[in-house]
């Protein structure tokens, strides 16, 4: 019988999971209705809709891992059945950090007035250069995966090979350290396109220091759309690399459990808060897109309609 403080966790991490899919479905409804209606999309819809989907996966393989946690603690145990677990995780999660570092390349390649020759080329690329990085990193992360699961799964067939049961427990406890090393170091393949996300958030801080230098005599005092954008997405890309840097440490930390001992209860709140990034992110990114602000608003008014009825 689970106890208090674990029906919390699941009534929350099921909570967070609903307001994740809500933002994120809502972003993919949204803009497949604008292409459904306009036979044509953006690059920057088409990164939304990856983003969105790639967060919908993660949050229903994070969700299922706490509440396997809680309710099947011996099946969450067993690293043989985990594993599947384990790669549609670090598929998602992979997927989902690159398709951020995508929209903060985006942002970049869109606002920022750079006149190094590679800069340009990136520039008048940007599509294939966008949708070449989404491709490419999706293969990448699949790679990942299918290389973290037929790691760790020869790993444990290797232990239990002709081991007695007792053997066999003590096996699985000196396993486990190999296998969180293995599955830290796969997953600080993420460290790649937050590294991409940081020099966009430094490249637009640059183009901005540079436009606002060069408009100083020219708007004193007047509103700059240009200064304006480039605010917006700086404000845009800094948000994902706090999220970023709150989210992988939380990771690494419920990661290391298996190498430090900790309580239930600090993997539980390690849970708790790992789920809202994905979760919460999607809202911001409505509010930070036109077209996403524009329909989320109409749905709030159609709601306070049929409230006031």
């Amino acid at each position: 019988m689970p106890s208090t403080v674990e029906i919390i966790y699941m009534i929350l991490i099921a909570g967070e999971l609903a307001l994740g899919i809500w933002g994120n479905g809502f972003i993919i409804m949204v803009n497949c209705i604008s292409y459904l209606k306009k036979r044509d999309t953006s690059l920057v819809d088409i990164i939304l809709v990856s983003l969105a989907s790639c967060r919908i996966c993660l949050l229903c393989v994070i969700t299922l891992d706490g509440f396997i946690i809680v309710l099947s603690p011996d099946t969450h145990a067993n690293d043989e059945m985990m594993y599947i677990l384990d790669v549609f995780w670090t598929l998602s999660n992979h997927s989902n950090v690159w398709c951020t570092s995508c929209l903060s390349i985006y942002y970049l390649l869109k606002i920022s007035n750079i006149s190094h020759p590679l800069f340009l080329w990136l520039k008048q690329n940007i599509n294939m250069v966008i949708l070449g990085i989404l491709l490419g990193s999706f293969l990448v992360s699949l790679l990942i995966s299918v290389s973290m699961d037929c790691c760790l799964y020869n790993d444990f067939q290797y232990h239990l090979k002709d081991n007695n049961e007792e053997n066999r427990t003590l096996e699985l406890k000196v396993s486990k350290i190999p296998n969180s090393l293995q599955s830290v170091f796969l997953n600080l393949g993420a460290v790649v396109p937050f590294i991409l996300s940081l020099m966009s958030f430094l490249l637009l801080l640059f183009s901005l220091i540079r436009h606002t230098k060069q408009m100083k005599h020219h708007a004193i005092g007047s509103r700059d759309p240009s200064a304006e954008v480039h605010m917006r997405a700086i404000k845009a890309v800094v948000i994902f690399l706090v999220h970023f840097i709150l989210y992988y440490t939380l990771f690494l930390m419920l990661t290391s459990s298996f190498l430090i001992p900790q309580s239930k209860l600090v993997v539980i709140f390690g849970g708790i808060i790992t789920v809202i990034f994905p979760s919460s992110h999607s809202f911001i990114l409505i509010m930070g897109n036109r077209k996403l602000r524009g329909a989320f608003l109409k749905v709030l008014r159609f709601v306070k309609g049929l409230t006031a009825l």
